[in-house]
């Protein structure tokens, strides 16, 4: 059995719903050159400004970078952070029809004062305002046509008073009618509101807050107690510098320490974390190998300053780092391994495995690799290859994917395509679709 990706090659595109509070994230970069003669304090010298969708809305573009489908409700101020967030929700493809725009309501506006690539301080303008009941019951009665066809419900709760009691019940109550998963990103210290939610993920100090219980307490009971207020089938634990930790209702605990590099800002990992958990439970993964992939997007997010966006890109080259298996696709992962490629220059190779492995074909890898401006990836053109033949074209650092049975080539756009036949190196750019439009047993045949 040729072994596959375990678990990014199994990501499809999804149709999700967010559901949570809207925030507008501002960025204000400069440079701080000298100390105000008013107060010791810098002054900084702004060179940029810069704006983009936070809180739920971080979410959201996390979950489109991921290839989802995103349905989000929400709401807005009429002024103009809200206009500028819906428009930037808008240009991602992100539905927004039933984000509600409430009169004299102010929208979220966080502002980070960035200096020499270090943030100096935050300038919040919000207030908390419960949702208006009319408008609560607007989206109530709108959830049979807003969760038709989706396959997870993420709740992004950042405590603005968009997430009501009554709105979070009537929308778990008709997600567990409809079989549909739901996953809260909870906040504040009650967690009963999050009942009958099918995974809660809070950071370390929300549990500890939700159970009532000091931070000296056992991990473990607290884990118990909140398992017992929400009545969830799981807990995930986000834990900084530890990890993130699972815990079921029957006492089990997994933990998945942290996977960064460097830690730059941890601003909107745990978005990044609700977002892969999103996606990789509505394409059928297991608790544990979503934790797996949380843990790893979260570790690319934390090694940026601000709120960033890890791509199926990013994830799959550093899961390429921790297992080179990862560098293997076939025809039923071609959505993956597209995101991958996107915008990313490569080369194809095409060859059989009856070739062997010489070294004329191990000089022709070195050539189109010598100056690792592209990758390289290679179509094995066989229907039955033997599994120490894929082991050993991984293990080459010059191969970065290797491809089998593929459905339709046509939909990959390499830099230039070649084939390796007989001993003989043959360039297939530009002709490369006019190769592979052929049917595969007619090209299989010539091998």
């Amino acid at each position: 059995m040729v072994k596959l990706t375990r678990t990014i090659g199994r990501l499809c595109p999804i149709k999700v719903l967010v559901i949570g509070d809207l925030l507008l994230d501002a960025y204000t970069i400069g440079k701080a050159r000298r100390i105000s003669p008013e107060a010791p304090v810098a002054v900084v010298q702004v060179q940029q400004e810069d704006y983009r969708p936070g809180g739920a809305g971080n979410v959201m573009l996390n979950l489109i970078s991921l290839g989802a489908q995103v349905v989000s409700i929400g709401r807005v101020g009429k002024d103009w952070a809200g206009e500028k967030l819906c428009h930037a929700l808008e240009h991602e493809t992100i539905d927004t029809r039933f984000i509600i725009k409430q009169e004299n309501y102010q929208t979220p506006v966080k502002n980070r004062i960035i200096a020499e690539n270090q943030q100096i301080v935050r300038v919040d303008h919000e207030r908390m305002t419960n949702l208006p009941e009319p408008l609560e019951q607007q989206i109530i009665d709108f959830l049979p046509e807003i969760v038709k066809d989706v396959k997870v419900i993420a709740i992004s709760d950042y405590g603005k008073g968009f997430l009501t009691e009554s709105l979070l019940s009537a929308l778990i109550g008709f997600a567990k009618v409809n079989n549909v998963i739901v996953i809260a990103d909870p906040k504040g210290y009650d967690f009963s509101k999050y009942a009958g939610a099918t995974i809660l993920k809070p950071n370390l100090s929300e549990a500890y807050i939700a159970a009532g219980l000091p931070m000296q307490a056992c991990l473990q009971y607290v884990s118990q107690k909140v398992l017992e207020i929400t009545q969830a089938e799981m807990l995930m634990i986000t834990r900084s510098e530890c990890g993130i930790s699972l815990f079921n209702k029957e006492g089990e605990q997994l933990d998945f320490p942290v996977q960064a590099r460097e830690v730059k800002d941890v601003t909107g990992a745990g978005d990044t974390v609700l977002a892969m958990l999103t996606c990789a439970l509505a394409n059928g993964l297991s608790y544990s190998e979503a934790a797996c992939l949380c843990n790893v997007a979260a570790g690319i997010a934390i090694e940026h300053m601000g709120c960033v966006r890890v791509t199926l890109s990013d994830l799959t080259y550093r899961l390429l780092e921790i297992d080179t298996s990862n560098k293997i696709f076939d025809k039923d992962h071609l959505f993956v391994l597209q995101e991958v490629l996107k915008n990313k220059p490569f080369n194809l190779l095409a060859f059989s495995s009856s070739e062997g492995f010489t070294p004329q074909l191990f000089k022709v890898i070195k050539l189109l690799t010598q100056e690792k401006k592209s990758a390289l990836l290679i179509y094995l053109t066989d229907t039955e290859i033997e599994q120490s033949y894929i082991e050993m074209l991984t293990s080459l650092k010059e191969v970065d994917f290797l491809l089998l049975h593929p459905g339709s080539l046509t939909l990959l756009d390499p830099q230039e395509s070649y084939l390796f036949e007989n001993g003989k190196l043959e360039s297939l750019a530009p002709s490369f679709e006019l190769l592979f439009l052929k049917e595969e047993s007619q090209f299989n045949s010539r091998i």
